[in-house]
């Protein structure tokens, strides 16, 4: 991003600088000044997102701002594809109300003075934000407001995603055409070619992304906890972690969870994989269980019964390893993540293990 912020500052004060006849380091003043009209730009932008999103009931959890854009974290997704659109609308509109006002600033006040130019800056950022952000391709506004029109048109927002996610890959190799066509034809100066290309790859990157997230939350009603959960197997406070293995195999169930138990039987902690499998073998038959095991009660808890939707929502909210799985008051098994990841993505994760 410091990167970015120096190259524009460079580019934009020479021409600032040679438009109104201004020293170098003046000139560059200017240019950092239009750095700062673009992130704000940008943070009105998405407080267009994050309020509309608000008066819709869908949380805002924050605002990220990057000097190529930006992104509003919401706690949810759009209930309906007109919510969904209005939302995506919100910051484009936003930012064409302040480029539109910013623009009759421009043209009211004395040609090449400061005024001029600082009300010039605001014209450009924001109508730069509001025009390239309604280009029809995920992860822009426009890509949020073709994925809400598909989702109308098919009742399947999973298929809009991935719509809007294969048009904006379209969208960032067409900017990367269009980028080396406007160098090769003198239109475009080579400085700016890193900057641009750095967007087309970006929207590549985010495309691809929300490709993703379609396919697999294509696969979140397939989430069963009661399948998908691995078994306990209790063992005994201060058992050793050999012992406790070698009951596991036994019992002829080498996926099964160790809980420690209390004197009571009720289990207290689990085995944690990673860490029992970082102990060296000779030391397994003198280091209890509970050396190695994570408390019961700092692990996150899910219903049996919960659905995929609300599995992977807690999963965003409390990121985690292992998760606890309860019915009622009893633990009936620990879920891992890499369980879970198996299921949502079965081809990534075999590609993975393949080539490991």
């Amino acid at each position: 991003m410091l990167l970015l912020a120096l190259l524009i500052t460079i580019l934009y004060g020479e021409f600032a600088g040679h438009r109104l006849g201004l020293s170098p380091p003046a000139g560059y003043l200017i240019g950092f000044g239009f750095v700062v009209s673009l992130l704000g730009s940008v943070l009105l932008h998405e407080l267009g997102h994050a309020l509309t999103a608000r008066r819709y009931g869908i949380g805002v959890r924050g605002i990220t701002l990057e000097l190529l854009g930006g992104y509003t974290e919401m706690d949810r997704d759009a209930p309906s594809p007109r919510v969904d659109l209005l939302v995506s609308l919100a910051g484009p509109a936003v930012s064409a109300v302040l480029g539109v006002a910013a623009t009759a600033a421009t043209l009211a006040l004395p040609d090449r003075t400061l005024l001029n130019q600082l009300a010039f800056q605001l014209a450009v950022s924001n109508v730069i934000v509001a025009v390239f952000n309604l280009l029809p391709g995920l992860p822009l506004d426009g890509g949020r407001a073709l994925r809400a029109a598909v989702w109308a048109a098919t009742r399947d927002r999973h298929v809009g995603t991935e719509v809007a996610g294969w048009i904006g890959r379209a969208v960032a190799a067409g900017t990367a055409v269009l980028v080396i066509l406007l160098v090769l034809n003198g239109i475009l100066a080579p400085l700016a070619v890193p900057l641009m290309l750095l967007v087309a790859v970006t929207l590549w990157r985010g495309a691809g992304q929300s490709i993703r997230i379609a396919r697999v939350s294509r696969r979140f009603p397939l989430i069963d906890l009661a399948r998908l959960a691995r078994p306990l197997l209790p063992v005994p406070t201060g058992t050793p972690l050999a012992e406790a293995q070698r009951r596991r195999d036994a019992a002829g169930q080498p996926q099964a969870v160790l809980a420690v138990t209390d004197s009571a039987g009720r289990p207290l902690a689990v085995v944690d994989p990673a860490a029992a499998a970082a102990v060296p073998v000779e030391r397994r038959p003198w280091l209890a269980v509970d050396a190695v095991a994570r408390s019961l009660a700092g692990l996150p808890t899910m219903p049996v019964d919960l659905d995929g939707e609300r599995v992977m929502e807690t999963v965003q909210t409390h990121p985690g390893a292992q998760y606890v799985v309860t019915a009622g008051e009893n633990v009936v098994g620990v879920l891992h993540i890499a369980d879970l990841a198996q299921l949502l993505e079965p081809r990534r994760n075999s590609n993975r293990k393949w080539n490991t």
